[in-house]
């Protein structure tokens, strides 16, 4: 019999930094080489053994299925402080392992100021087609009260080094709500920016994180820009990106045609992906996990899986239909009601019929063939339009 093919992703935490910087709460610090060689080397087993489990599950039957890996994304921490020939070293494992497009998306978050014209030049060999800059800003006084480890011209020689080593596909992170920025400071980012002609930039608001050390000090910094002006900036990234090229295709990400980051769509139509790395998170089939947060404790477990995986969730029918709605309507395109029968075997309306015609009345939704999506003004108050479609004991 055929076997069925299922396209997949992999995301890998690294969860290495330079300096932590004053906003971040993802799991991240410093490390000497002998740790970060000592953690690829049980990343590497992880990713092993979950593949030798894999093939152990499907050889019940001749219908056995394949996964096809069509986006790969290392992310951290930054992945760039990783001693030369880890990145190689990962890849060639997860090749080994899984069966991966001949296009798929390699992704690698890199921080200004960690990668040099060999290093770029090895990613590219190892696979590794799209870079991800995190700039956050082009103003040298905001980078340096965020604690970032560059400056704005560090930035522009990492950028010119990844597309002399062949890097066509490039994304530059920036944020907006910067402690002391204005209007004008933003904008001077984008026209820094958009010199350069990166093929797709993320914009996020800075969220002040519980237990990071903006949070706990916020007095001790300029104001944040208050709602008024955060929303002016918000109205203001879109136009100024719109109107150099960059199409929004979800809330906080714009691209030029065909640049659209195919991992995170990967992530808002509810594809499922392996999670590996110290606290990485996975989804497959109904089950969402994450590995780990000890880095210590996960070089000595040494990629055994029955042990790393934590905080387990088995989805509900409810759990994978708010989920459904809830990331897709992060995109600009909304969900595909067809995609939702086919999903959960009944039309969408039998489950969110007045939800969507409240929200279609008050000129948040709109509906264009099989499509339903959030119009100009539901993407601004989105948090609002999602918050109907929770639902609650099983309705």
């Amino acid at each position: 019999m055929m076997n069925k093919t299922y396209e997949k992703g992999i995301y890998i935490h690294i969860p290495f930094c330079v300096h932590k910087c004053i906003y971040c709460d993802f799991l991240s610090a410093p490390a000497d080489d002998a740790v970060k060689y000592a953690y690829t080397k049980a990343l590497i087993n992880e990713i092993r053994n979950t593949a030798d489990k894999q093939v152990i599950d499907k050889q019940i039957n001749d219908n056995q299925t394949r996964d096809k890996i069509t986006s790969i994304f290392f992310g951290g921490g930054t992945p760039s402080v990783l001693p030369d020939g880890c990145i190689a070293d990962i890849l060639m494992a997860v090749r080994d392992c899984f069966d991966i497009e001949d296009d798929a998306e390699i992704t690698m978050e890199c921080n200004p100021g960690t990668v040099n014209e060999s290093r770029l030049s090895e990613y590219r060999a190892a696979g590794v087609n799209r870079l991800s800059f995190g700039l956050q800003s082009a103003d040298n006084n905001e980078l340096k009260m965020l604690g970032r480890i560059h400056t704005f011209e560090q930035f522009v020689e990492s950028f010119r080094l990844a597309r002399k080593a062949g890097f066509n596909n490039i994304n530059v992170d920036l944020m907006s709500a910067i402690p002391g920025q204005t209007e004008a400071t933003l904008e001077n980012t984008f026209d820094k920016v958009m010199v350069l002609q990166p093929e797709h930039i993320s914009v996020y608001s800075l969220i002040l994180e519980d237990g990071t050390y903006l949070a706990d000090n916020i007095d001790k910094f300029p104001p944040v820009p208050d709602e008024d002006e955060d929303r002016r900036m918000y109205h203001m990234t879109k136009e100024r990106l719109h109107s150099a090229g960059y199409e929004r295709y979800e809330i906080s990400n714009y691209s030029r045609k065909g640049f659209e980051c195919r991992h995170n769509l990967l992530y808002w139509n509810r594809g499922e992906y392996y999670g590996f790395g110290c606290s990485a998170a996975g989804f497959i089939g109904n089950e969402r996990y994450s590995d780990i947060r000890d880095v210590k404790k996960y070089i000595e477990l040494n990629g055994d899986i029955e042990k790393l995986h934590e905080k387990i969730e088995i989805l509900t029918k409810e759990d994978a239909i708010e989920e459904f709605m809830f990331l897709g309507l992060r995109k600009m395109a909304g969900v595909d009601v067809m995609d939702f029968q086919r999903r959960f075997g009944v039309p969408i309306e039998n489950v969110y019929a007045k939800e969507i015609e409240h929200n279609i009345d008050k000129g948040l939704l709109i509906r264009q063939g099989d499509m339903l999506k959030l119009t100009e003004y539901g993407t601004d108050i989105c948090n609002t339009v999602m918050s109907d479609f929770i639902l609650t004991d099983g309705d």
